[in-house]
């Protein structure tokens, strides 16, 4: 009963009732006031990235507390740098993280979808309509959208031998980001990494196989796919080879250092014979662990600990190459991609424990220090890593952004392969078919469904908007041609092709993508539309 925000209390008739305390130090508000103010700052979010939306879209600019400044035009990325107060604001930000969890693109048009859900909601309840027939009515149009989807979407050829139509995905994917100008490179990069992971036969894509690292210096033009392990080491000896071909992993996480007591311990050395007695049994334990990993026929110890100068030197002198401090992800990446076992203690390695490579090789960079490793040719050699350049740090780390989406995207087809045509051109489809369903209601919920339609039209407006168009006589065209031709291909011509059939320009997104953002929006914005009381300190006020 500690928490209880009151005391009880009894009136003369003994009849109990509560007195809440601090009232006068709390904000609240119910009804349509919580409504609209719910609206209002859904709205004010879905509007700073709505400029983001498409190939023409703006990149915003997030400076960090601590000075760490951000250039991206990913919506999750925008929202999670963005310090949001508001509670519903909040929820907007996890709606788009969930969206990049589950499908990894598409994060900006479902913060868009569900701003416009809200703005027409928000025009319903000025009607006098019920928030809860609202929700209902948006619940059931969104039903309606995922039913056409279905209908309009293609069944899409996913093949190792055959990956032109794959790439043509990616490249729709990454045309909106700071990339583009070698996106074609950079869709064969993410097509050819998921595609030597994927396991076609299961419709399965281990992530964990694929890894993207990053390397100020070069251009983006430098980016390659390594079939194999990029590690940011060196040898841990200057003078150990800088390349090694045939080679036999030790992959150890035990380090080359004299054994220890677990607990607390003190050792006093009163004389020089006792000092002697000491280095030389530190190097009796050198020589012994390093002949251990020799004799179970290791060419090279991947080691996740350090090593002191002492092990180093003797490591060398017996023809031994090492690498050091390398973390527990790349262990466990670098045991998968060749085969090994990571081996806890010297005693326990043997031949059959061993990972293999064929060739482990120092990359340098320009004219810097600047080394990387590469284990290439494994015998697993599923694991990928992709080495991305670019000429400073907030680039690298957009196109690290930019591949992951596209790996996302080509990932989802291999799950299902069936795609609906981009450019808005899937949404004006479903705004025409939830319009058209509207009229054969005859409840309270025919008004949200003709409120889903307009909602819908907010993305290939917003696309519109953004390539410098007008945007109404556009959509207008777009709509009257596809009401005409019943193609759901049609949609906005963003590039100023003067063709606006999305399927000849090649601009394709994923079903499970589409389906996903619609479903998404519209539980939050039933949510949402659920809430009539908030409670909240009086200083948490606003965005």
């Amino acid at each position: 009963m500690a928490a209880f925000p009151g005391s009880i209390a009894f009136d003369e008739f003994g009849r109990p009732f509560i007195i809440l305390r601090d009232q006068e130090n709390q904000k609240r508000l119910t009804g349509v006031d919580a409504l609209k103010s719910h609206i209002l700052a859904a709205q004010q979010i879905a509007s700073t990235i709505r400029t983001s939306l498409g190939p023409k879209g703006l990149d915003k600019m997030l400076v960090s507390p601590d000075g760490e400044v951000t250039v991206t035009n990913d919506g999750a990325t925008i929202l999670k740098n963005m310090e949001v107060d508001h509670e519903i604001g909040k929820l907007l930000v996890q709606l788009s993280q969930s969206q990049d969890d589950e499908i990894g693109d598409g994060t900006t048009g479902v913060v868009v979808l569900a701003g416009a859900l809200l703005e027409q909601a928000g025009a319903l309840l000025d009607r006098g309509i019920h928030p809860i027939r609202i929700a209902d009515g948006f619940e059931m149009a969104c039903q309606t959208a995922v039913k056409h989807l279905d209908k309009i979407a293609e069944l899409f050829p996913v093949s190792a031998e055959n990956i032109e139509p794959l790439i043509k995905v990616a490249k729709t994917t990454l045309g909106s980001k700071i990339i583009n100008r070698c996106h074609r490179q950079m869709a064969e990069i993410a097509v050819n990494a998921v595609l030597a992971v994927a396991d076609l036969a299961q419709k399965d894509v281990n992530f964990e196989l694929i890894k993207v690292e990053g390397k100020v210096g070069g251009r983006l033009e430098d980016t390659v796919l390594v079939k194999g392990v990029v590690i940011d080491k060196t040898m841990s000896h200057p003078q150990m080879p800088k390349e090694l071909k045939d080679v036999k992993l030790a992959i150890l996480t035990c380090p080359f250092e004299p054994p220890k007591p677990k607990t607390k311990h003190k050792l006093d050395v009163t004389n020089v014979e006792d000092f002697k007695e000491l280095r030389q049994y530190e190097h009796d334990k050198f020589r012994e662990m390093v002949s251990l990993v020799k004799n179970a026929g290791a060419t090279l110890a991947i080691c996740q600990w350090g090593f002191d100068d002492e092990a180093n030197h003797l490591l060398l002198q017996q023809n031994l190459p090492a690498v050091r401090w390398v973390g527990g992800p790349e262990i466990e990446l670098i045991a998968i991609a060749t085969g090994g076992r990571i081996v806890p203690r010297f005693e326990e390695l043997s031949p059959d424990k061993l990972g293999s490579a064929g060739l482990v090789r120092e990359l340098s960079f320009g004219t810097t220090k600047d080394r990387m490793m590469v284990i290439e040719d494994c015998s697993n050699s599923r694991a990928v890593t992709i080495l991305v350049r670019g000429g400073n740090q907030m680039l690298v780390a957009e196109a690290k952004r930019s591949l992951h989406d596209a790996l996302c995207v080509v990932r989802s087809l291999v799950q299902e392969p069936r795609v609906v045509y981009g450019g808005g051109a899937a949404e004006i489809a479903c705004s025409l078919a939830v319009a058209a369903q509207a009229d054969q209601l005859a409840s309270l919920e025919q008004y949200a469904f003709r409120g889903f339609a307009e909602a819908l039209e907010s993305i290939p407006l917003a696309l519109a908007e953004n390539s410098g168009m007008s945007a109404i006589h556009v959509l207008g065209e777009v709509k009257a041609k596809q009401v005409a031709t019943g193609d759901g291909a049609l949609g906005i011509d963003c590039m100023a092709t003067g063709n606006m059939n999305m399927r000849e320009q090649h601009v394709i997104e994923s079903l499970k993508s589409k389906r996903q953002q619609l479903l998404l929006a519209t539980q939050l914005v039933k949510m949402i539309l659920k809430i009539d009381d908030v409670r909240s300190p009086n200083d948490a006020q606003g965005l």
